[in-house]
């Protein structure tokens, strides 16, 4: 059996080449890897230094000589916060955007390149994505959303997609008891996305109707984020919530064929009780005080 660290030490050495992390010249734009992943920073919508800092798990030292750099080339302006002085906030000057939109377009294809070297895209894919999942389990954000956004319906089409594949009758929505979107949104409920570096990995929805009764629904994590304590993050903001909203009571549905589920509901509280819908997939039904 070849050693893990061996392994480990390997892939690390493959990415840092392929990125071309240790370039003076990162991606041939003239400014290394720091300053550049500052500025991808700032172009993708964050500005408060502080935010990027940490975001990127850089020192305060280290930040502002980045900072200093981008500033000396013209590519970002750094001002006081409009509500608390203390607080910097750095943008783009018209160069820099247009910097920014060069990395973008050399990346997209460099990322292109790289795919095309294997011949399995999609498991070159997933490997991929459980490798950013670990490696930025800390920095993936939870975000309250309208289900009818499109990172919203997209972990839904993902979650009706799964119990498809996974129940032995199928998943057909339309016979399942849907939760409108307008009870997963505040004052009712809530819908919940998390979001790893830009793309969403997993969903709750709490469906409420005004009441001091609320359905968990919805509970989704993407594959390739599994085991990393995701869901139990997903089922705590869902429950904090609930509290916020005056709800007492939370109620879920579950399937036999989907045992991880039933074991964290087990694992954080939940009891079982008697069906309380007459929905035709969930044969688990479970209920929490918050």
């Amino acid at each position: 059996m070849l050693d893990p660290i061996s392994r480990v030490r390997r892939f690390n050495r493959a990415v840092t080449s392929a990125v071309g992390a240790l370039d003076h010249s990162f991606l041939g734009r003239g400014r290394p890897l720091g300053a550049a992943r500052v500025l991808n920073a700032i172009g993708h919508g964050r500005s408060d230094v502080a935010e990027i800092r940490d975001y990127l798990g850089l020192d305060s030292g280290l930040m502002s000589r980045l900072l200093r750099s981008l500033e000396d080339e013209g590519m970002i302006e750094t001002t006081a916060h409009a509500d608390d002085a203390r607080r910097r906030v750095a943008t783009l000057t018209r160069a820099g955007a247009g910097e920014f939109k060069a990395y973008e377009a050399i990346s997209n294809a460099q990322a292109d390149a790289m795919l095309a070297r294997h011949a399995k895209r999609e498991a070159l894919l997933a490997a991929m994505d459980m490798i950013a999942s670990a490696l930025g389990n800390s920095r993936t954000e939870l975000n309250e959303t309208n289900p009818r956004e499109p990172v919203a319906r997209y972990c839904l089409g993902e979650y009706y997609a799964e119990l498809a594949r996974r129940f032995k009758q199928g998943f057909d929505v339309k016979l399942s008891r849907d939760p409108d979107a307008k009870d997963m949104v505040r004052p009712r409920g809530t819908f919940i996305v998390a979001m790893s570096d830009g793309l969403p990995i997993g969903c709750v929805g709490l469906k409420g109707s005004g009441g001091e009764i609320a359905e968990i629904k919805r509970l989704w994590v993407s594959p390739a984020a599994r085991g990393l304590g995701l869901g139990r993050r997903l089922m705590d903001a869902a429950e904090t919530a609930a509290r916020e909203l005056g709800i007492t009571v939370l109620r879920l549905d579950t399937n036999s064929a989907l045992p991880e589920a039933g074991q964290l509901y087990r694992s954080t509280g939940w009891t079982e009780i008697a069906r309380f819908n007459d929905d035709p997939y969930p044969d688990l039904f479970f209920e929490k005080r918050v």
